[in-house]
């Protein structure tokens, strides 16, 4: 079926493919990506929209002696496919199967892992300085989304490699700019020349000849210097790269296989930090991704004929619903409610606001810091803004947090998506840090809710809080609880009693109330009664309703779906050790010192025992082992 694709077992492989078979092979690695998706979900639009790039970059450049580095990964199916790992592909993102990431473990064709957009050119950076230190002569190239270029993190980096004049090759994988199909491809034919062997020693004569001119030679050097970059200003939209001290090179049609051929073989000789403009489709091939590339970005199973999305699972609405239905409720009465995303509109539910109130709503790109910051400016100015982003990305953005926010009290509020285990996109994407790195801030208030009704309340409750706020919430669908019509404001550091016990107390956060409520029953089919509490809030904890239970019982498990380390449970022993409460017998459950690999949530939570049967199960063992431990202790005495 895949007659040249099943040859390709590694990158040198497709040295043995004339280069007029590499359009051929292009069509069957799409056919296979579309395939493989359908059944198993991923990235799909974007993957499609580089295969011909991927390819024409594997065959000019010998990976993985030159490094090829993926910005975000959302780019790297075609890179993954052809580079050993094309019998295991259908088990992207599945349990115990490859990443949907380029992981540095997987294979040597990997060379930086990522996950996180507008790190490629740093890191390439860092391995062409280190090539130049060790004496090296590979290339390194770094492949970055348009998307992705708009992070602070890309500037920065390509201002050090101008000053720096190092051998680094920037491919700038453009989706989304569209040029006239006249002037670019006039653009793209005076690239591919100004930059051949021909006209590159033809320049140098020329500088030389003009140089050697007596008086007059410098200054027509420096004329026709201006008027080269002049000519190519016009032409290409690289000034500003140029000014960076980059030499441009493009636009470049990303389908075209011998054009890309060619420009990247005359890259591998220029002296210094080259970029390479390439125009690519998002969804290229696959008219339902080409005519919808954000549904098709992230995408669960879909019928591949069609292009209709398998339906969803859950009871409820999902938590992203939710709140994109309460933002509208509440801006509908409130004229300073403002709505902040970083490049994800459709992620973060935001698209209904952002017709409903454009003149309110701001993408920012993939720009977290500067979205916090903006955020922080639109506050100091009496305006309500949320920013909603993704828990994992959050964390870009900490000192903004700090100092921008926090340390000026402005009444920020953080709608932090995806936090939790998140299934699929693994490591870089669990939303597991969270509490521990907000809570410890002065002035930061931290909640989570424990079903989609209990949202709509903490976010009304953020945003007239007055202070800095967070409010977390998982991924996926809800529980289907009845929708109170209107959301009101809670007491901020109030929990809740949502099940009486004698025997111990379970103090639950989030996405483990529920789990911990059903733990609760099947440890009194067993004789052991369980107090179970909604905390509600990690900052502030409702210290009256934890405290009178834990001394109450003598027995406290904190339960959590964040790291242990300065989680939920660490500010209850905290709150302990404030009160000089000794004598409690404490268990903190949560997420344990690793990183949790890639999985659905629920085998995750599984595996991590953070699902009811996990609970329940733990807080046996750990009653069994403290008072049999309190038994041998009085023996001893």
């Amino acid at each position: 079926m895949y007659q040249l694709l099943s040859t390709i077992n590694a990158p040198c492989d497709l040295k043995n493919v004339k280069e007029e078979e590499l359009t051929l092979l292009a069509s069957e690695i799409r056919e296979f990506i579309i395939e493989t998706v359908s059944r198993t979900g991923g990235h799909l639009a974007s993957n499609l929209g580089c295969i011909e790039l991927t390819l024409a970059l594997h065959y000019c450049f010998n990976s993985p002696a030159d490094k090829i580095i993926w910005d975000v990964g959302h780019q790297a199916y075609t890179h993954k496919i052809i580079t050993g790992r094309r019998d295991k592909f259908h088990t992207q993102r599945q349990y115990k199967g490859l990443s949907g990431f380029p992981k540095r473990s997987e294979s040597p064709h990997d060379a930086f892992g990522t996950g996180h957009a507008s790190t490629s050119v740093s890191a390439g950076l860092g391995m062409a300085v280190a090539s130049a230190l060790k004496g090296e002569d590979n290339r390194v190239i770094a492949v970055i989304g348009d998307g992705a270029l708009t992070g602070g993190l890309s500037f920065e980096a390509l201002n050090q490699a101008g000053h720096l004049h190092k051998k680094l090759i920037v491919v700038l994988n453009d989706n989304e700019m569209s040029i006239s199909e006249n002037v670019g491809a006039f653009s793209a034919f005076i690239s591919r020349k100004i930059t051949g062997r021909y006209f590159r020693e033809l320049k140098k004569e020329m500088q030389g000849l003009l140089k050697s001119i007596p008086a007059i030679g410098n200054n027509i050097l420096h004329f026709a210097k201006r008027a080269e970059n002049s000519l190519k200003g016009f032409l290409t939209p690289g000034t500003l790269f140029e000014a960076l001290g980059f030499e441009y090179i493009g636009p470049i049609e990303g389908h075209n296989v011998p054009q890309l051929i060619e420009v990247f073989n005359n890259s591998r000789n220029l002296d210094g930090p080259v970029l390479i403009h390439v125009m690519t489709t998002k969804g290229k091939g696959y008219p339902p991704a080409v005519e919808n590339p954000s549904l098709f970005h992230g995408i669960g199973p879909f019928d591949a004929e069609t292009g209709a999305v398998a339906a969803g699972k859950g009871a409820g609405s999902s938590y992203t619903t939710v709140f994109g239905e309460t933002m509208l409720k509440i801006a509908e009465q409130d004229p300073s409610i403002i709505a902040i995303t970083a490049a994800m509109p459709d992620g973060t539910g935001l698209t209904p606001f952002a017709r409903a109130f454009p003149d309110r709503f701001f993408d920012v790109g993939i720009a977290e810091q500067h979205a916090l910051t903006f955020a922080a400016g639109l506050a100091a100015e009496g305006l309500r803004p949320v920013a909603a982003i993704y828990s994992t990305f959050a964390q870009r953005a900490y000192d903004q947090i700090f100092h921008d926010i926090c340390l000026q009290n402005h009444p920020v509020t953080l709608a932090l998506d995806r936090a939790g285990l998140v299934g699929d996109d693994g490591p870089t994407h669990h939303g597991v840090y969270d509490f521990s790195y907000l809570r410890h801030l002065p002035g930061m208030t931290v909640m989570a809710p424990k079903d989609e009704n209990e949202l709509q309340h903490m976010i009304r409750t953020a945003i007239y809080s007055g202070r800095p706020t967070a409010v977390r919430y998982p991924r996926g669908a809800g529980y289907g609880v009845n929708m109170d019509a209107v959301p009101h404001t809670m007491e901020i550091g109030r929990g809740e009693k949502l099940e009486e016990g004698e025997d111990l107390v379970i103090a639950a956060i989030g996405t483990t109330v529920y789990p911990s409520l059903e733990a609760a029953k099947l440890l009194r089919e067993r004789g052991i009664r369980a107090s179970v509490l909604n905390a509600r809030f990690v900052k502030p904890l409702d210290r009256d309703l934890i405290l009178g239970e834990a001394m109450r019982t003598g027995y406290l498990i904190s339960v959590e779906e964040n790291a242990l380390q300065g989680g939920f449970g660490s500010a209850i022993l905290e709150l302990l050790e404030q009160e000089r409460i000794t004598g409690i017998k404490v268990k903190r459950l949560g997420i344990p010192d690793r990183f949790i690999e890639h999985g659905s949530q629920v085998q995750l939570r599984k595996d991590l025992g953070l699902d009811a049967s996990g609970i329940a199960a733990s807080i046996e063992a750990f009653l069994f082992d403290t008072k049999n431990a309190a038994k041998s202790l009085s023996l001893i005495k």
